[in-house]
């Protein structure tokens, strides 16, 4: 049977794929259709074919799945940042508990009671600390702020985020009302001119500290104390407000340099009862609570001992590495980003742990230095990129020997790929645990436990 584009056929959906978007059969053939459920029979438009698959998108829902639930959201459809907005949260957990039991099984081989229940999360609203919200101009000419269409640069105008800080919405107001009455324009990026790039927004929630910066295509501000004295007036917890100047051609958000406005230029959070300064470029975990039960879960795996040395590889600012300092005699974080690592010394340095010592260097490179100048960890925890680990790392860590690798994961696929080298080093995985840190989106986290065999 020949399909054929824009026709119109019905199946029932039975699946998920790794980015959210439900599968259904029609005849044999895989058809993937956004924003539906399991459960649900509907007829569905064919918008491509291709050999053995097709997309499509819900014409007519003759049976909604039993897991469908209310969209709270107008932009739901168009702005494509909750995935799963439409089922309800336990089905959520069980396709992001299934993903990874799934992958770690088929990929990196283990058996499936190796991968324990998933920990979701208590607060599926207002958890992102953290909003990089791309300014256009609408129509009518004036400024807004939303987010970026999938797969485009159209940005999609928003005056509220249910996965936000509820402060955001209203610093986004103010923020929208500065520009449009002083006429500061958006940037376009087709004529790189104009001014205002991104709004962004960071909050700490155990100090009650907000942070406003505005990314430009300038080196100063026009009415930029007009700009601080309207957010000081809606905001009581406003700390501090950056300009971050971006002149660049490019579709990274921040530039390298920052100029402040107002306050110190940073704010501070608490993190597992450490104190954490963060200014526009510091990494931070977007899911606070969630990043305390992450750390808490890496620190139960590493299990470690007053007498041991850990090493805390692409350590980023610090975080995970401090939080366990207490448990060891010495701590030592690599990271590749010389901002990070002087944020991480910071971080040390103003918690007052004096046993920690970070190095600015490839990951691969700095652990082979460490192996040379005879430095063996008894632990070694991993937080790398999306990407994984390359091979050269895994070689390097197991020529140290470490009794215990933690591995914290974001992308279940290079895990379970990086679990198979580990494999042929010698190493067996205990346990892993799926973390929900970012509900209503397909991200899910894992922490993995290995042991080097006997």
């Amino acid at each position: 049977m020949e399909w054929k584009k824009n026709e119109v056929y019905e199946t029932e959906i039975i699946d998920y794929t790794t980015e959210g978007a439900g599968v259904g059969k029609i005849n044999g053939m895989a058809v993937f259709v956004p924003s539906t459920a399991i459960g649900d029979k509907a007829d569905v438009k064919l918008l491509k074919v291709a050999k053995n698959y097709a997309y499509g998108k819900i014409e007519t829902l003759h049976t909604p799945s039993p897991h469908r639930q209310t969209v709270d959201c107008p932009i739901f459809d168009q702005c494509g940042g909750c995935t799963f907005r439409h089922i309800d949260y336990a089905s959520e957990l069980a396709f992001k508990q299934k993903r990874v039991r799934d992958t770690l099984t088929r990929i990196g081989g283990l058996a499936a009671d190796l991968v324990q229940p998933i920990v979701g999360a208590a607060q599926c609203d207002g958890y992102r600390n953290k909003a990089q919200l791309p300014i256009t101009m609408d129509k009518n000419g004036q400024a807004v702020v939303g987010f970026f269409a999938p797969r485009s640069h159209r940005v999609i105008p928003l005056t509220h985020c249910h996965l936000q800080m509820p402060v955001f919405n209203e610093a986004l107001r103010v923020f929208l009302s500065w520009a449009n009455r002083y006429h500061v324009m958006p940037y376009d990026e087709t004529t790189h001119s104009g001014i205002l790039r991104h709004l962004y927004l960071r909050y700490a929630e155990k100090t009650d500290q907000l942070m406003v910066c505005v990314v430009a295509n300038a080196h100063q501000l026009r009415k930029d104390k007009q700009l601080v004295e309207m957010l000081q007036q809606a905001l009581p917890c406003l700390t501090t407000v950056v300009l971050n100047v971006n002149t660049e051609k490019t579709n990274v958000i921040t530039g390298k340099t920052c100029h402040t406005l107002y306050g110190q230029g940073y704010i501070t959070d608490e993190l597992c009862g450490l104190h954490f300064r963060l200014s526009p470029l510091s990494f931070y975990q977007i899911n606070r609570t969630q990043a305390e039960v992450l750390y808490t879960l890496a620190a139960e795996c590493a299990d470690l001992q007053p007498h041991e040395t850990l090493l805390d590889l692409y350590c980023g600012t610090g975080t995970i590495g401090l939080t366990m300092a207490e448990k060891v005699a010495r701590l030592i974080g690599v990271e590749i980003i010389p901002q990070a690592v002087e944020d991480a010394r910071r971080n040390a340095a103003e918690n007052h742990i004096t046993k920690a010592e970070f190095i600015c260097a490839d990951a691969s490179a700095a652990a082979a230095q460490l192996q040379t100048r005879g430095i063996r960890p008894d632990c070694v925890v991993l937080d790398p990129p999306r990407k994984g680990c390359d091979s050269a790392l895994i070689t390097a860590v197991a020529k140290m020997a470490p009794q215990r690798v933690v591995y914290v994961s974001c992308d279940p696929a290079t895990l379970a790929r990086d679990i198979r080298v580990f494999a042929d080093h010698g190493y067996t995985v205990k346990k892993a645990v799926p973390v929900d840190m970012f509900p209503r989106t397909t991200h899910v986290e894992c922490v993995v436990l290995m042991t080097k065999c006997e």
